[in-house]
């Protein structure tokens, strides 16, 4: 890596904490191994004088999606499920489910939703915030996103809704992960944190990663500010500061930019930490591998050039995309401006985590160009 161009990219960084754009940042980048760059920008609280520290603690959102989809394949090599089983099988509510045709017309869905289907974002699920049509409305109206519920209180209204499109055959961000939160709960028997803590957490020493920051490390705790300085949109962000009754699979975690690390570093590892194994190679492979084919997938969730796999965004294409990147890179972020990406290629992955709503797609496009014009050989 150029220590150069890794300077410029503090220097671009900087320029927009001191002009206020965001309070601060974190952002790390590891090549080979080894720690190429990791700085911390701005303040951790914009009402505060705190200098923002490299293990302060955010909101990660979707980034725990690729956490607990880790968890479902760790399931899956023990046997324990299969990527075709019906989602049914384990969750006997989602039998009846319906799809809501946009005439207004309910009929069965022409397959079951399976647990791959959870992975890759093809289960007829969606969000309530992906569009103003009945379906997205019946969401809002049944509120499937509340903290005073749990994992098995959400799956259970999600099941009652109907379906907005025919399991299998288009991609669209949904609820998914939460789902597969509560599969996880099933067939492991345990809450979702604790058998995230067992499981993965604990034994990659992500000491700093949960539902909730403990009293005692809430002076870590990252903020936004309360409006955006340059639309004066407002900046909501998650309440973390005590336990979660909902522990949110799709995007309830709060980790540091070196936990998150560790993680990734396992991935880059084939499924490996310091000797400790939580997946194999070519599960692995079959995660960061397209998924889609040539499924239908809405333009502002996965560009051209690019595709999805079991809990991550794949690229397929060198070009196409309008970003610098590897076919085989793969990567997710989270809504409050939280980015990752894995590129096998060139032995590279990098995190960035800021909390802020609204510029979010501004510093992933500077982040990721800026990491890439630095890499040297």
């Amino acid at each position: 890596m150029s220590a150069a161009r890794l300077a410029t990219l503090s220097g671009a960084i900087r320029a927009r904490t001191d002009a206020g754009h965001i309070p601060g940042a974190v952002a790390l980048v590891v090549r080979d191994g080894r720690v190429a760059y990791y700085e911390a920008f701005g303040r951790r609280d914009p009402l505060a004088a705190d200098a923002m520290k490299i293990d302060d603690i955010f909101r990660i959102y979707s980034m725990t999606k690729a956490i607990v989809s880790v968890a479902v394949m760790m399931l899956f090599e023990e046997g324990k499920l299969f990527l075709s089983d019906p989602v049914a099988k384990f969750m006997p509510e989602y039998a009846g489910q319906m799809v809501l045709q946009h005439d207004g017309a309910r009929v069965a869905p022409a397959s079951p939703m399976t647990v791959q289907d959870l992975l890759r974002h093809t289960s007829g699920l969606t969000y309530e915030f992906r569009g103003t049509r009945a379906i997205h409305q019946a969401y809002a109206d049944a509120k499937v996103f509340r903290r005073d519920q749990t994992n098995a209180d959400q799956a259970a209204a999600l099941a009652a809704l109907p379906l907005d499109f025919h399991p299998g055959t288009q991609f669209e961000y949904s609820r998914s992960t939460d789902v597969l939160g509560r599969l996880v709960e099933v067939v492991s028997g345990e809450r979702l944190g604790t058998h995230l803590q067992r499981r993965i957490l604990g034994p990659l020493g992500m000491v700093d990663t949960g539902f909730h920051v403990p009293q005692g490390k809430l002076g870590r705790l990252a903020q936004s500010f309360a409006k955006d300085p340059t639309t004066g949109e407002a900046e909501m962000m998650l309440d973390v500061t005590r336990p979660a009754m909902f522990e949110s699979g799709g995007g309830g975690l709060v980790s540091t930019t070196m936990d998150y690390a560790r993680f990734l570093q396992m991935l880059a590892n084939g499924g490996q930490l310091n000797g400790m194994r939580l997946l194999g190679r070519k599960t692995i492979e079959l995660m960061t591998n397209d998924h889609l084919g040539d499924m239908p997938r809405p333009v502002d969730m996965i560009g051209p050039g690019f595709g999805f796999g079991l809990g991550f965004a794949v690229r397929t294409h060198a070009g196409m995309g309008t970003m610098p990147g590897s076919v085989g890179q793969y990567y997710w972020g989270g809504a409050a401006g939280t980015t990752f990406w894995v590129d096998p290629a060139e032995r590279l992955f990098a995190v960035m985590m800021i909390q802020s709503r609204v510029q979010r797609d501004v510093y992933r496009v500077l982040f990721r160009d800026m990491v890439y014009a630095a890499i040297a050989d």
